[in-house]
């Protein structure tokens, strides 16, 4: 049970009220310009771009709080490190290629080197990978634990204080209330783990009190295991989000340095966070629900006015994700889809086309929201099926040397989409087969896309 004092109230809704009040303040200069209403007229400079790309980077923290409860260290090793090694490669191999391109998605770069359908499925698997709806279950779930409200509301008021001044400001409302929402979360985690650590104790209280797993490399899980999230850190690659801030940069060096600058908050962070989870498997080994951890170690541990500034952290956390991937998903609805369907050739619809978008993303994101259950699986499950599909496309449509025909672009994407969904479906019959059985359906679905890759690059060095 949790409960809240006036103050903490207070604190949760006026957070809410200077998110509202921050998104209105950026106004389009121009009617209808794509290049302002989209990408913040392609001129954010450092400082705002390394706040949104952190702040964005940890809308599933209450996916993070399980993964961490159930998995201890391993959830750094996992959802931390790799993040790093390939956020660093993509800032020096990509992100000053991407600003220079001044396109808007990543759909318009895979259209552009492997044609119409190949940029039309990217659009679809794009969609898939920003959609917003496990984070508004989030935003939801936690409207409902301090205030009572039922799901299906919550869900309302979660869509709509995301969607209000994104359908007026743009982009750049996105990164005014990203930029305020970076302070507040570090600010509710700095707090958690000071009084975690002082009233609890240091590192000696963890090591008495979680399973020795848990402070281990591996936390108890296979090879295989590790492997599979290692890859799916490929992600960085098809971050929409990624190339969406790279395109909005003032400059490559913005890109490129902005990136760099980024993991070193994000290391920050991340100890902050892994802390908190294994303050609350230590403390609160019984839980029941896993995803609750965040909040019931705020509950047990936080007096009042310091609990709801936790929380307003936890819904900063959520919510600069929520309105980055909504925003997101409204641009690939507009740009990637209504758009190139229309065939039209100038970008004077564009705005009115993603604020259509956002309506129809708002809608949708309610209705999968309901299906949601581990923020986790879904990480996996996406993770797993869609990034073979297309992570090896987009590097190669900036590496020459790596790029294929478009007959075997669309080739590969679709063949390694359909074997991760075939292994995914009957790998339980292999149960009684150990080393078969711990083949995870990315590893099936990579190795088909380079094995196609390989031969579409043979292919074309022979013409």
């Amino acid at each position: 049970m949790v409960s809240f004092s006036n103050l903490d109230l207070f604190i949760i809704i006026l957070f809410f009220a200077i998110v509202v009040f921050l998104g209105f303040i950026p106004k389009m200069k121009e009617k209808n310009n794509a290049d302002s209403y989209l990408l913040s007229n392609r001129n954010v400079g450092m400082f705002l771009f390394v706040l949104t790309n952190v702040a964005t980077w940890y809308g599933g923290i209450l996916g993070v709080g399980e993964f961490t409860f159930n998995y201890g260290i391993l959830s750094w090793v996992t959802q931390g490190l790799p993040y790093y090694i390939f956020a660093i490669i993509f800032a020096f191999l990509f992100a000053g290629k991407i600003r220079k391109a001044s396109l808007f998605t990543i759909p318009d770069k895979l259209e552009e080197i492997y044609g119409r359908k190949v940029g039309l499925l990217s659009s679809l698997l794009v969609f898939i990978l920003v959609s917003p709806a496990p984070y508004l279950l989030m935003i939801a779930s936690l409207i409902n634990l301090i205030f009572g409200i039922d799901i299906l509301p919550s869900l309302f008021i979660g869509i709509f204080v995301s969607v209000i001044y994104l359908f007026k400001g743009g982009y750049r409302a996105n990164i005014f209330t990203d930029a305020f929402q970076f302070f507040v979360m570090f600010i509710g985690f700095i707090a958690i783990v000071y009084f975690a650590s002082t009233t609890l104790g240091g590192f000696k209280f963890l090591e008495i009190n979680l399973p020795a797993t848990h402070l281990s490399v591996s936390g108890g899980a296979s090879t295989t295991f590790m492997i599979v999230w290692f890859l799916i850190a490929l992600w960085t690659f098809a971050d929409p989000g990624f190339h969406q801030r790279c395109y909005s940069a003032k400059n490559e060096s913005v890109a490129k340095y902005g990136i760099i600058i980024s993991v070193f908050f994000w290391m920050i962070f991340d100890f902050l966070t892994t802390t908190t989870g294994l303050y609350a498997r230590a403390l609160l080994p019984n839980m029941e629900n896993a995803v609750l951890s965040f909040p019931l170690l705020a509950e047990n541990i936080l007096g009042s006015g310091f609990k709801g500034l936790f929380y307003a952290a936890l819904f900063a956390t959520i919510l600069s994700t929520l309105n980055s991937f909504l925003f997101l998903s409204a641009t690939t609805f507009g740009r990637d889809f209504v758009f190139k369907l229309k065939r039209e050739v100038n970008d004077n619809n564009l705005v009115k086309y993603t604020r259509i978008g956002l309506v129809v993303s708002s809608l949708i994101s309610i209705l999968l929201a309901y299906q949601f259950s581990s923020v986790v699986q879904i990480w996996y499950l996406i993770g797993s099926v869609v990034i073979p599909g297309i992570v090896l496309l987009i590097i190669s449509a900036y590496v020459e040397k790596l790029k294929i025909s478009s007959f075997y672009a669309i080739t590969e994407s679709i063949l390694a989409i359909s074997s991760s969904i075939i292994w995914l479906l009957i790998r339980p019959f292999f149960t009684k087969y150990l080393i078969i059985s711990e083949i995870e359906p990315m590893i099936i679905g990579m190795l088909v896309a380079v094995v196609v890759h390989i031969i579409g690059m043979s292919k074309s060095a022979k013409l």
